[in-house]
């Protein structure tokens, strides 16, 4: 039994062309980029929707879920034995005696409860807090808001120093990406240094703009003569 022909579209070809139709119009949106204007108007548009990635924090949530259910399980278990007839473990007694008999000013029980509010406001900025401080998160597209993007802070430094070590005179350069700042710092081999530094600065902003970022961050460049 022979099957029918395949319907057309639907091939190998067809679906190897479908799927290069979108790579063909990823460069749209930088050519967008290019003018201050419609920066402006990406960073206004992206700024309130792509906001920073949230850590899972499954180490902090592993630790605090292990000590709770240590815990949980010997006071469970204390408790069951007490109901059974037997005595009260010894570990309970002592902390049910030394509670009783402290003062509230001594020593050890200011050191605990120092202790346990320092964790308690710990686990609270670890929870309204993002955290992910290596990840800058990247302009949405316009017909795609939900679509997320981030780059590494390391792997935005890199492109960013390349960059700079195109600019004619710079020998050697150091570039520090924050959240806030771009700080570069280049040494000078030839040519005036405040010209380098503008150089710098103009390539150093044209690369920034490409990455996209939704909150572009400052740059800062430091420049300094080397003959060495």
């Amino acid at each position: 039994m022979t099957s029918g022909p395949r319907p057309p579209g639907r091939g190998p070809a067809s679906s190897t062309h479908r799927a290069a139709v979108p790579l063909a119009k990823e460069p749209d949106p930088p050519e967008r980029d290019e003018s201050t204007s419609d920066l402006t108007a990406g960073e206004r548009e992206g700024g309130h929707r792509t906001r920073r990635k949230w850590s899972a924090r499954r180490i902090t949530a592993a630790l605090v879920a292990a000590v709770i259910l240590v815990a949980a399980v010997a006071t469970l278990v204390d408790v069951i034995a007490v109901r059974a007839g037997r005595p009260a473990a010894a570990w309970r007694r002592h902390l049910a005696d030394e509670l009783a008999t402290r003062p509230v000013d001594d020593v050890w029980m200011l050191t605990g409860a120092a202790v346990a509010a320092a964790v308690g406001v710990w686990l609270i900025v670890l929870a309204l807090t993002p955290g992910q401080r290596r990840w800058l998160p990247l302009r949405s597209p316009a017909g795609c808001p939900r679509l997320r993007a981030f780059v590494d802070r390391d792997g935005a430094a890199v492109l960013l120093r390349d960059a700079a070590m195109r600019v004619p005179g710079v020998g050697a350069a150091h570039v520090l990406v924050g959240r806030h700042r771009i700080k570069a710092r280049a040494d000078v081999r030839f040519r005036d240094p405040r010209q380098v530094k503008d150089d710098l600065t103009a390539v150093l902003d044209e690369e920034r703009d490409r990455l996209a970022l939704a909150r572009p961050p400052r740059i800062a460049v430091r420049t300094r003569r080397r003959t060495r």
